[in-house]
């Protein structure tokens, strides 16, 4: 890099936008993708690049990849793959913390190191659920171990996390407007990183077995034991009572309101069911109407639903008869279910979305870190990491498990898969990583390969394939991928390198590297892992050869950074765990607090010693 670099308007551009999206991934004015995309329009608008780059980012090798690995990691799922490895996990760890720990994570970080470590830590929440359940082990001893190998498990191979899916993007990008002379910097292997990522996957498992699990907060309300589900949503949700049936007589003044005025009376207990006629709706929609004859059965205490009866001119019925099918405990019953990080509910209020209608839910709480609602529900804006306490049909939460934008949490009775797929799905994987190794393709062409060999191959339907990527994700990372590129061909990368270098004088290379880290992991606490990669990678470079550094070293050293992120419940795994958990924002503080400067003292000394 040339030594006399001065400030151009060009520069002085890119710096602007550079701030302004900044602001809004800090500020989260809008939302991360939306945010992406208008930086997008807005470089090509000014000119920074030309249209012919501007939406080389779509077709980029990153975000292929990143599509390929979301649904590689669908198709493992859908047949039930997962609930295999939970089944062993179940049958070795036993009832031991100390034993199921390092089990559970460290099967968790190895999954996550081959499919989006979010993908991986949402695949186990039901599984720590059930052991939860079985071993009478709270869920906050559990959840936070699993979520944090989740994260480290993207550092194992090139396909575990958006940042080094597209560090090789990078450093090609980068390569194109190195000195004169100067050699290229080489891209990274599949493999090239996984000593770093089994060292701190290590080392985290070791964090929790010798300090961690000190620090983590234990209560014992967070374990749903077999046969004490109701003593468990009574002591957790304060939901109490009974299902009782309610007959609609002529005099009463509900005949003729909808359900949704029929719940603003006073004292009316929580509608599950009605039947009007022969027709039984579970969770009826807001606008359904109440007319004489009709069945109402709801949730409450009993005597509760004896003065709600009163004085709404209701019979009580004796038993549970008209509704003796749909509500028996082997078909419906209580779950909980969690708002996903990318889910397009986020933002959207619970009357807005009309889940009654639409999924067959009657929403009986909200718990946001670990506080509970269950007023005025129907204006609840929902948020990422919302757990919802619903009443549904087995069969129906079997069917949300397959929607993106929900986590069932609560092991339901039986599961929807295609165990007759799982030779399919397992050996279309094993060809992708097959191929990685044997053959020079580009990796999005070969993940790609595995992909569609699950669809092809009936593991899952190309709609399903749909359902399975996170076009947040792909918009977000393919819309900051322009950023990255007039960072570096207007010289701005290197202009801000060249002043650090200045600022800081003659300091060890070891210093500057580790500068470089502080910055990336503080960038991942406060904007996407995605966007701090691609405004600091260029910038790394830049250090790196105004200072005589390797600046494969100083490139990977951010992409790997970026995944140190568990000082916040800001990464998407931890806002996924914080409300099955339980956990508060001290309790990230405390534990990720020393994972953090674990995180930095692991990496460190292993990417200089093998890079």
């Amino acid at each position: 890099m040339e030594a006399s670099l001065t400030l151009t308007t060009d520069m002085m551009l890119v710096l602007a936008v550079l701030g302004l999206t900044m602001a809004l991934f800090v500020f989260e004015i809008v939302r991360v993708d939306v945010a992406a995309v208008s930086i997008m329009v807005l470089l090509g608008l000014s000119g920074m690049v030309p249209g012919d780059h501007l939406f080389n980012g779509f077709a980029s090798n990153a975000v292929i990849s990143i599509i390929a690995v979301m649904i590689l990691g669908a198709g493992l799922d859908r047949t039930g793959v997962m609930s295999k490895v939970a089944g062993l996990i179940l049958n070795i760890g036993g009832r031991s913390e100390t034993r199921i720990i390092p089990l559970v994570s460290g099967t968790v970080g190895i999954i996550s190191g081959f499919m989006q470590n979010v993908g991986a830590a949402a695949l186990f929440i039901p599984v720590i659920s059930r052991i939860s359940t079985r071993s009478a082990i709270p869920m906050s001893r559990l959840l936070m171990p699993m979520g944090f190998c989740a994260i480290l498990g993207g550092t194992l191979t090139m396909i575990g996390s958006s940042p080094v899916i597209l560090l090789n993007d990078l450093i090609e990008t980068a390569n194109q407007s190195l000195p004169e002379g100067m050699e290229p910097i080489p891209t990274f292997g599949l493999f090239d990183i996984t000593p770093v990522g089994l060292s701190l996957i290590v080392a985290g498992i070791l964090y929790f077995l010798l300090l961690g699990r000190h620090l983590l907060p234990s209560d014992p309300s967070q374990v749903a034991m077999p046969g004490e589900t109701k003593d468990y949503f009574s002591e957790v949700y304060q939901i109490k009572g009974e299902l009782v049936e309610l007959l609609v007589t002529v005099d009463s003044p509900l005949v003729g309101m909808n359900v949704l005025e029929a719940e603003s009376h006073p004292g009316m207990p929580v509608l599950i069911a009605m039947k009007s006629g022969e027709e039984a709706i579970m969770a009826p929609p807001a606008d359904e109407m109440i007319w004489v004859g009709c069945v109402l059965a709801v949730l409450g205490n009993r005597e509760q639903i004896r003065r709600f009866a009163e004085d709404n001119e209701l019979k009580v019925l004796p038993g549970l008869n008209h509704f003796r099918n749909q509500l028996n405990p082997a078909r419906a019953g209580i779950a909980e279910i969690l708002i996903a990080p990318n889910s397009k509910y986020a933002g959207s209020t619970i009357g807005e979305e009309h889940f009654r209608q639409r999924y067959q839910l009657s929403i009986l709480a909200v718990n946001r870190g670990g506080e509970v609602h269950r007023e005025n529900l129907r204006d609840w804006v929902l948020a990422p990491g919302d757990t919802l306490v619903v009443h549904s049909s087995w069969k129906n939460l079997a069917e949300l498990k397959k929607n993106r934008d929900f986590v069932v949490i609560t092991d339901l009775p039986t599961e929807e898969e295609r165990p007759h797929k799982v030779l399919h799905a397992v050996f279309f994987f094993l060809l992708a990583m097959s191929m990685v190794f044997f053959t020079d393709f580009k990796l999005s062409i070969v993940l790609l390969t595995g992909a569609m060999g699950m669809v092809l191959s009936g593991v899952l339907s190309m709609d399903e394939a749909y359902q399975a990527v996170s076009w947040k994700t792909v918009f977000l990372l393919a819309g900051l991928i322009p950023l990255g590129y007039a960072m570096e061909h207007s010289g701005t990368a290197a202009w801000i390198a060249q002043q650090t270098v200045t600022h800081l004088g003659h300091v060890p290379e070891w210093v500057l590297q580790s500068a470089i880290a502080v910055l990336a992991t503080f960038f991942s606490l406060v904007m996407s892992n995605v966007g701090a990669t691609v405004l600091l990678v260029p910038l790394a470079i830049n250090i790196a050869i105004a200072s005589g550094g390797d600046p494969a070293a100083f490139a990977v050293t951010v992409a790997l950074a970026t995944s140190n992120a568990f000082l916040l419940p800001t990464h998407q795994v931890n806002a996924l765990i914080m409300g099955p958990g339980g956990y508060s924002v001290k309790d990230f503080m405390r534990v990720g607090g020393i994972m953090t400067l674990l995180f930095l003292a692991v990496m460190m000394p292993v990417v200089d010693f093998l890079f």
